[in-house]
């Protein structure tokens, strides 16, 4: 019962409210008798109704082009008592789900990777299938192209009748700005081809996205877009949606004290989307991947400081060195070590270079008297990561101004990004 009378409150105060300023409006002749006039309760419901039909009309039309996306993986789970009792490990069955939505008329689905990813995080799951509005059965659906660093996946569909395939057209994400509507589509919690609305909280976050190569699984610091609009575990990869029906987001992540307690992340009013535009500029290249992984930009170098995570190497910036041995080494304070530079690529014909000598310490190396890049177009850089979060949306033709730091001399440097950054 609570719910309920919640609801008669907030619709009873909004009324009064209107009620109030309409009537102090209305002139003191015969006026007061117009249909208007007389029910000022008829003219701020039409008001409400008009943003609710705006909502209504938006869900009929492009509704269809959401997906409901389901993996199947089979994972090894180890028997904890077989040290002392022998016995074999289990082999149990892992089920995903996610959302998705149709980019064109070929039936290419855009997703998140992690909604497709393998129980690793590397590379897809062996079974993806996918099922769209008002079908019982689904199909199943192969990987046209993987971008884990942008947290992007295409995927398409095998023998879905090309009837029911319906693209939501796609907007513009530079556009946007705080306080417009924002509509979520997906499938929170398993509950299939379910609908949120809020509005844009923010254009100017900037959050983890994505999966780094350095197997460390951090993201790279991308631009999101925030939302209020309720966002849950499942509605990974749907659209977030504009008043005219545009995709202007793609949902990721929510921010969820709850689940740091839980393990299981709620919406709290919080949730991040990637902005359509980064998915615009990437699809061409995942349309041509034939299957395969596309990398953010690179400039052609190789991180010069690593140390020993679990498994492999990982590199880091120079701020995981002590200050004491950063000056012993005459190193800047923080900064990404060029290892080296390979050539014919931006970063060889910018001329940067690096280093000749390679110095082994406890858990890590180094390579010394090379370069140092403490920013990247004015952003500081501690670490591959930073570096590729500057370089993530660029495209070819563009270009990126290094500070750059070679012994005591330090220097600007600008890379011009080629045909080959992209492969």
């Amino acid at each position: 019962m609570r719910r309920p009378m919640l609801a008669a409150i907030l619709v009873l105060v909004g009324l009064g409210l209107g009620a109030t300023l309409l009537r102090d409006q209305v002139p003191l002749s015969g006026a007061q008798n117009s249909p208007a006039a007389s029910s000022p309760v008829r003219a701020e419901a039409g008001a409400l109704l008009q943003n609710e039909q705006n909502t209504v009309d938006i869900v009929r039309r492009y509704e269809p082009g959401l997906v409901y996306i389901n993996t199947e993986q089979q994972v090894v789970q180890p028997n904890p008592m077989g040290w002392m009792f022998g016995g074999q490990d289990q082999t149990q069955v892992q089920q995903g789900v996610g959302s998705g939505f149709f980019v064109n008329a070929q039936g290419d689905i855009l997703t998140n990777y992690h909604v497709v990813a393998g129980e690793s995080g590397q590379g897809p799951a062996p079974r993806i299938r996918v099922r769209v509005l008002n079908r019982q059965q689904s199909v199943p659906a192969h990987v046209v192209g993987l971008a884990p660093q942008y947290d992007l996946a295409l995927i398409r569909p095998e023998g879905l009748d090309k009837s029911l395939i319906k693209p939501i057209p796609l907007g513009d994400s530079d556009t946007l700005k705080p306080g417009q509507k924002a509509i979520a589509m997906g499938a929170p919690f398993g509950l299939d081809f379910s609908v949120t609305e809020g509005i844009v909280s923010s254009t100017a976050r900037q959050i983890p996205i994505g999966f780094s190569q350095s197997g460390t699984g951090e993201g790279i610091t991308q631009k999101a877009i925030q939302t209020d609009a309720a966002i849950n575990p499942g509605n990974s990869g749907g659209p977030l949606l504009d008043s005219g029906g545009r995709v202007i987001g793609i949902n990721t992540q929510i921010l969820s004290p709850a689940g740091a307690a839980t393990g299981v992340g709620q919406n709290a009013g919080v949730g991040f989307a990637i902005p359509i535009n980064a998915a615009k500029n990437l699809l061409p290249r995942l349309q041509q991947a034939r299957g395969g992984v596309v990398a953010a930009p690179r400039l052609g170098i190789v991180a010069g400081l690593v140390v020993q995570g679990p498994g492999q190497p990982v590199p880091v910036g120079l701020s995981a060195l002590t200050t004491q041995g950063k000056r012993e080494l005459g190193l800047p304070e923080t900064g990404l070590v060029v290892g080296q530079v390979a050539p014919n690529t931006p970063a060889a014909q910018a001329g940067l270079r690096g280093g000749n000598q390679t110095q082994t310490f406890q858990g890590g190396r180094i390579a010394l008297g090379g370069d140092v890049i403490t920013a990247a177009d004015g952003q500081p850089v501690d670490g591959i990561e930073d570096l590729q979060s500057v370089l993530i949306n660029k495209k070819p033709g563009d270009s990126v101004t290094l500070h750059v730091v070679r012994g005591n001399q330090a220097r600007d440097v600008k890379v011009t990004l080629n045909n080959a950054s992209f492969q």
